[in-house]
C-alpha cells in the first residue's frame, strides 16, 4: 500500500508499505483523507525529534475496515475521524477526564508498519499518510457519513487543537477580547472557537496580508500585520492571547498584549530547547501563561460536538480545505503548506 515515510533524510512516497492486523482494543482504518499539518513538517525539519523511519500524518478520516477483540463502539463500514490520543483510559489523568495528560500515550511510539521487511514507527499514534493504519479504538470517533472526508479529517488535529484551546483550556467567555497570533490552520480554528464562544473582539495577527479575508471569514473582527498595533485597537490589552506560530518573540508579544487577569495560551511549537523571556513584574496583575496540549481535548466528546456544530453551520470545515492533493503529490502539498499558500493541504487516497 501507499504511504509517506520519512527515513531521516527526506520524506518519500512509497507503494510497498504494510500494516499489521488490529489486535485487541484496536481498529484498522482505510484512510480516505489526511490533513498536512505543520507538525508533520516539523518532524522533517527536526523541530519535533522523532525516531525514524516513520510514517507521517496525524490528522485523518476514513472508514473502519476491521476491529479487534473487545471493540464495540465502532464497526466495519463506519466513517471515523482519527485523534492522536492513544490514551489508556485507566490512569489517574484519564480518570480525571484529562486524556491529553495520559502518561501511557506520550513518548511510546509503536511500530505497526513494515517497509521492505523493516519495522517502521507510527507518528503521533496515528500515521494518517498511509492507505491503512491501525489505531487504538479510543482514537476512532464515529462521524456522520454526510461530512466530506477532507473536511472531517481536519477535526482530528487542527480543530481539536484550536477550538479546544479556546473552549477547554482558556475558557473564553461571552464578551471577552482575544488576540490570535498566526492565522494558519490552528490560528483560524482559534478564531472560530472565539467566535463560537461569543468573544466581542477577535484580533488576528499575520505578517501575510493575504490572510486577512479568510481570518475575517472565520471570525476575526480586526486584522493586523504585527501585534505592535494591538494597543491602538485595545489600549488596555486583551483577555486572552493565543500564540499559534511557535516563535519565542511572538510568545513574548502574546504575554505583553495581556490586560489585567489576562492569559497567554501557547499553541505553536518552537524548537525543543527554545526558551522565552518576559517581565516577571508584569505577571502580578493575575496574568497567566498556559501551555496547551491538543486543545485539552476529550476527542470522543469533542469530535462529536464539532461534527454537530459543522452540520448546524456554526463550525467551518469545508473552508479550511484550501486544496486537495493525491498522496503522490505530497512534495507539492508540503511546499504549499511550508510557504503558507494554503490554510490546510489535504492528501487523498
Amino acid at each position: 500500500m501507499r504511504g509517506v515515510i520519512y527515513d531521516g533524510t527526506q520524506p518519500r512516497v512509497v507503494d510497498d508499505l504494510e500494516v499489521r492486523d488490529p489486535g485487541p482494543g484496536e481498529v484498522r482504518v482505510a484512510v480516505v483523507a489526511a490533513g498536512l499539518c505543520h507538525s508533520d513538517l516539523s518532524v522533517v525539519d527536526g523541530t519535533i525529534p522523532f525516531p525514524v523511519p516513520v510514517v507521517l500524518g496525524h490528522e485523518g478520516a476514513g472508514v473502519v475496515e476491521t476491529v479487534g477483540d473487545g471493540v464495540t463502539h465502532v464497526r466495519p463500514g463506519d466513517h471515523v475521524a482519527l485523534s492522536t490520543l492513544a490514551n489508556c483510559g485507566a490512569c489517574a489523568e484519564c480518570d480525571r477526564g484529562r486524556p491529553t495528560m495520559c502518561r501511557e500515550a506520550i513518548g511510546r511510539p509503536g511500530r505497526p508498519f513494515t517497509w521492505g521487511g523493516r519495522p517502521v514507527y507510527q507518528f503521533a499514534s496515528n500515521s494518517a499518510f498511509a492507505e491503512r493504519t491501525v489505531v487504538k479504538a479510543v482514537q476512532a470517533v464515529r462521524i456522520p457519513e454526510d461530512i466530506p472526508m477532507p473536511s472531517a479529517a481536519l477535526i482530528g488535529c487542527g480543530v481539536l487543537t484550536g477550538v479546544g484551546a479556546v473552549l477547554n483550556r482558556a475558557g473564553v467567555d461571552q464578551g471577552d477580547t482575544v488576540l490570535v497570533i498566526g492565522t494558519g490552520g490552528i490560528g483560524l480554528n482559534v478564531c472560530q472557537g472565539a467566535r463560537i464562544a461569543g468573544a466581542s473582539r477577535i484580533v488576528a495577527v499575520d505578517a501575510n496580508p493575504a490572510k486577512e479575508a479568510v481570518a475575517r471569514e472565520f471570525g476575526a473582527t480586526d486584522f493586523l500585520a504585527s501585534a505592535d498595533g494591538l494597543r491602538d485597537l485595545l489600549p488596555a490589552g486583551v483577555d486572552h492571547a493565543f500564540e499559534c506560530v511557535g516563535r519565542v518573540e511572538l510568545i513574548r508579544a502574546a504575554i505583553d498584549s495581556l490586560d489585567r487577569h489576562g492569559q497567554a495560551v501557547l499553541l505553536g511549537v518552537p524548537p525543543a530547547g527554545a526558551e522565552a523571556t518576559f517581565l516577571v513584574s508584569s505577571m502580578y496583575l493575575d496574568k497567566s501563561v498556559l501551555g496547551c496540549r491538543y486543545g485539552s481535548s476529550r476527542p470522543q466528546r469533542d469530535i462529536a460536538l464539532y461534527a454537530r456544530l459543522y452540520r448546524e453551520g456554526r463550525l467551518l470545515l469545508d473552508e479550511l480545505v484550501t486544496a486537495t492533493y493525491p498522496v503522490e503529490d505530497y512534495e507539492k502539498a508540503a511546499a504549499d503548506a511550508h510557504e503558507g499558500r494554503v490554510a490546510r493541504a489535504v492528501l487523498t487516497f
